[in-house]
């Protein structure tokens, strides 16, 4: 009887997978989770290197919201959702939050082609050989669907994380309500 049931749920992220689309990611269904200021989470620290070469690590974060988004070239809510999250970038510069772009699957070369193609600022950790920020993240706030985007709070703690396209309002809510504390 178990096992009949099993087969009747409904997972879309499993409905996904088996539907052999070719569509090369599980996209997230834009579920928001929010973590009471007690309650947020912390991670494990990481450094890589970003697409132009520079070692980026964790531990420079100290003080600052942060907002890692989780992307790779050729996913379509990437691109999608690029202009918003720079533009996001733009309006929250001079207010201590640090963008983090957390590339998963391209070279250096195409993760700058693409800063180029959508005017891209921010800096992005080449984290496709090494998985050490999604390693980070492992267990706590795991980012499940690529595009991931969590935001951290000035301690170091997850604040929240959107699975799959964010939507430009919501983040930018969730990254005020963060500024503000």
């Amino acid at each position: 009887m178990a096992l009949s049931l099993a087969g009747c749920t409904s997972d879309p992220l499993a409905e996904q997978f088996r539907s052999g689309d070719s569509k090369n990611y599980i996209a997230g269904d834009g579920t928001v989770t929010e973590f009471a200021v007690a309650e947020r989470p912390g991670y494990l620290p990481f450094a890589g290197r970003t697409e132009s070469g520079l070692e980026l690590d964790s531990a420079n974060f100290a003080g600052q919201v942060v907002v890692l988004n989780w992307w790779y070239s050729a996913c379509a809510p990437c691109r999608a959702e690029a202009p918003d999250l720079q533009a996001l970038n733009e309006e929250f510069a001079d207010q201590g939050v640090q963008f983090v772009g957390v590339n998963v699957r391209d070279s250096a070369e195409t993760a700058l082609a693409f800063d180029r193609k959508f005017g891209i600022t921010f800096p992005s950790v080449m984290d496709a050989q090494t998985g050490s920020v999604s390693l980070a993240f492992q267990g706590v706030v795991s980012p499940q669907a690529v595009p991931t985007t969590i935001v951290l709070d000035r301690e170091g703690r997850v604040a929240s994380r959107i699975l799959g396209r964010i939507d430009q309002s919501i983040l930018r809510t969730l990254i005020k309500t963060v500024v503000a504390e």
